[in-house]
């Protein structure tokens, strides 16, 4: 039978914007390639050519769920790197092929933070806003983040981590 072959490489992205310059797999597009593998009666099975340090946990996610949906043999084959979101998707097919070299794995999640506000104390730069709501401004570099918001925002992220290798063990058995 006929075989698909669908690439993900490059940051895994919810749309097809670059990402720091570096190669994006559009989630919209990886999802329209899996419909179309789905619904294509020659296609007995769908390889996952994956090159991916991974990406958003929602595009990952979504990914993963449609993988997880197809009515088809499914491969995971990961090239030279398939961590984090990668991972997860690949997780979700029936086997995963890597080479020795290949790194794989990686079942984290991070979340990055700038902040300006000592820059705008450097050169004497006031920074004002006017909100409505407790954590409104949560997020903004402009800003030092409060141990509250610092919390929340770590709860977030171990919950989303739980949620990863919970999905992860469940895909692998």
């Amino acid at each position: 039978g006929n075989v698909a072959i669908i690439y993900i490489e490059g940051v895994i992205l919810p749309n097809g914007d670059s990402y720091l310059g570096q190669e994006v797999s559009s989630t919209k597009d990886v999802l329209e390639f899996i419909e179309d593998a789905a619904s294509d009666d020659a296609t007995d099975a769908v390889v996952l050519a994956i090159n991916s340090p991974g990406g958003s946990a929602v595009a990952s996610y979504e990914i993963a769920e449609a993988v997880k949906r197809l009515n088809k043999t499914t491969v995971a084959w990961i090239r030279d790197i398939g961590t984090s979101g990668a991972y997860w998707v690949a997780s979700a097919a029936d086997v995963i092929v890597a080479n020795p070299m290949s790194i794989t794995g990686s079942i984290g999640v991070t979340a990055s933070y700038l902040q300006f506000s000592g820059l705008l104390k450097d050169y004497n730069i006031t920074y004002e806003q006017l909100k409505a709501g407790d954590l409104k401004e949560i997020g903004n570099p402009l800003v030092p983040l409060k141990s509250r918001e610092r919390r929340l925002f770590q709860e977030q992220l171990d919950e989303l981590h739980d949620y990863f290798i919970d999905a992860v063990a469940e895909n692998r058995g």
